[in-house]
Parts: structure tokens; sequence; C-alpha cells
């Protein structure tokens, strides 16, 4: 058996105070707040997923934000830097929104791409990058509209204690192509047209440390349950420890460590962000799988309140 990812599902990263991950996804990057639920191994702690208007895979970014948490370190074992994908000829758009909002950024390129590069409030990574490719993101908010608004991942760039390995796993594992090397860097690419470039990174920087600013782990997309349990089946045969299969109310999850440290995750597409509310309604309330449900009210004490709201 062989098998190929479509690309990346959901990137979850671990952030400080809730209402400035919120002002900063939603009031400055002009992203969806698609789902407001708590982690569910940690009920005390928001889940807060972004995205593009229908919340689809390859456009989700995912949040524990833990306010006053130690702060991390990135490096080898994690997602490096988050790439996002903008409509061709919205990169002026984002320099002027940047600079209004004194976020400092820097210009760069790889493959024959330009990007620019600054940090979230938390130290997240990020980078914007104009892609042709992926549908329009319909979602309007704070004055980012469909014509420049974010469609979802560019992809991501992988930072491994044995590059090497990882690199195997990326091409011979989850069926990713390469595609060059420049550098210090080999991308490879996916199938689907959002989401679907890993730029890893060939040297190591020193190991990481995990804590605010840094990322949890990339989940990559399966098909359906069927082809979610053959992808269990297939990475238990390639030789990695993957987990039994979690039920995470919006699609279904394993998880395994790769051989340079870093966590994936592989997720199904359904059922999605609209079953337990409506398309219209997502994330406007907090959402709470079956087994916290009888504990509201204490969690609801416990959460910070959040907004979303435009900013000045």
């Amino acid at each position: 058996m062989s098998k190929k990812t479509m690309g990346i599902h959901h990137i979850t990263a671990i952030v400080g105070h809730p209402q400035e991950n919120v002002d900063f996804y939603a009031g400055v990057l002009g992203l969806r707040l698609v789902k407001q639920t708590v982690n569910f191994d940690d009920p005390g702690t928001y889940h807060l997923y972004f995205g593009n208007e229908g919340g689809k895979p390859g456009t989700i970014i995912t949040f524990f934000p833990w306010a006053g948490a130690k702060q991390g370190v990135i490096g080898d074992g994690q997602v490096g830097v988050t790439a996002y994908a903008v409509p061709a000829g919205a990169m002026a758009f984002w320099e002027k929104r940047l600079e209004s909002f004194q976020i400092p950024f820097t210009k760069m390129e790889r493959f024959g791409e330009q990007y620019l590069e600054f940090d979230d409030p938390h130290g997240l990574h990020l980078e914007i990058v104009e892609r042709a490719d992926g549908e329009t993101n319909t979602w309007t908010f704070g004055g980012v509209t469909p014509e420049v608004a974010i469609k979802g991942f560019a992809g991501a760039t992988l930072l491994s204690a044995q590059p090497e390995k990882t690199a195997d796993l990326l091409e011979n594992v989850m069926g990713l192509e390469l595609v060059g090397k420049e550098g210090d860097f080999a991308r490879y690419r996916a199938t689907a047209d959002i989401g679907s470039i890993i730029d890893l990174k060939l040297t190591s920087i020193g190991r990481g440390q995990m804590g605010v600013g840094t990322v949890h782990h990339i989940a990559w997309r399966a098909i359906d349950d069927a082809d979610h349990l053959d992808w269990q089946e297939y990475i238990a045969d390639n030789g990695y420890g993957v987990t039994a299969v979690r039920d995470r109310n919006y699609f279904n999850a394993i998880y395994f460590k790769e051989h340079g440290e870093i966590l994936f995750e592989i997720a199904t597409d359904p059922p999605g962000f609209a079953h337990d509310e409506s398309q219209q309604t997502m994330g406007e309330s907090l959402k709470l799988p079956a087994q916290y449900e009888q504990h509201r009210a204490q969690l609801e004490k416990v959460l910070i309140p959040i907004e979303v709201k435009p900013l000045d």
C-alpha cells in the first residue's frame, strides 16, 4: 500500500491570553473564529479555531491559549513558520495593514516567491505569500475583504532534529513530491490547492522547547473515516508508533511523533464544524463535547471571556 495526503488539515499552537489571540487572528488577519470549544484533554483551557468562512481543511489554525504560561523556544521538533496564502496582488494591502497595526515585518524571497515575515503577539512565526491557487475566502471582517483575504495555509516550514529522516517520511510515507532544493531548504508539494507546500530546513537550529509561541502539532488530511483507518495501519506498518483513533467532535484524529521529533496528526475532513451549530453562527458561542456539557457552568466561570471585534 502507498498513500498520499492532500496536504495540511490544521496547525495547532500554544499561545498566551485568549483575547490577544482573538484580536490578532480575527481583528488583524481577518480570519473567522469558526469554533469556540475546549481542549478535550484539559477542559479548563479553550481550544479556538480560526479559518475561512466555511472552516474548510487547509485553512484552520487552532490554539490552546494559556494566559501567563511560560514562553517556549522555536526549534527542532516543531513547525517553525506557518505561511498564509493571499490572492495575487494583495501583498501591498497586507504591508499597509501590518504597518497600520504597528506589526514589524521583513520581506524575503524563497523558491522564487516574495514573503512577508512577522510574528503574532505571542511569538509565533508567520508568513504571507501571494498564491493563485485556492478558492477565495468570502469572509469579510474588520476591513479585510474577499479580494485580499487570507485563503488558508500556503504551507509550513518544518524544523527537524533529523532532517534526512523527516524528508524520507514526507516523500515516501506521506506521499509529498520533492519539487526542489534551495540553500538550506527542500520544498515538498502535496496534491491540494491550499495547504500543500512544505519547506523542510535541512540543518538543525537546536532543540525547541514547547510553550507559548510554539506550534504543538501539524495535522494532515484524510479523506474520510475509511481512509483514516488505512492511514493508521499504514503509519504503523512503516514503523511509527501511532495512537488509537480519537474523536475530536469535528474530525477524528490519530497522532505519531516522526523521527525528527515533530508531532504529526492525521485528521479526517468530515464532519467539519457546522454539525453542532449552523454555518451562519459558527464560533459565536462556546460548544462543548457531550462529556463536558454537564460541567458547562463551572467551565464558563474558569474560561476567560473573549469577544470577536473589529480593531481601530
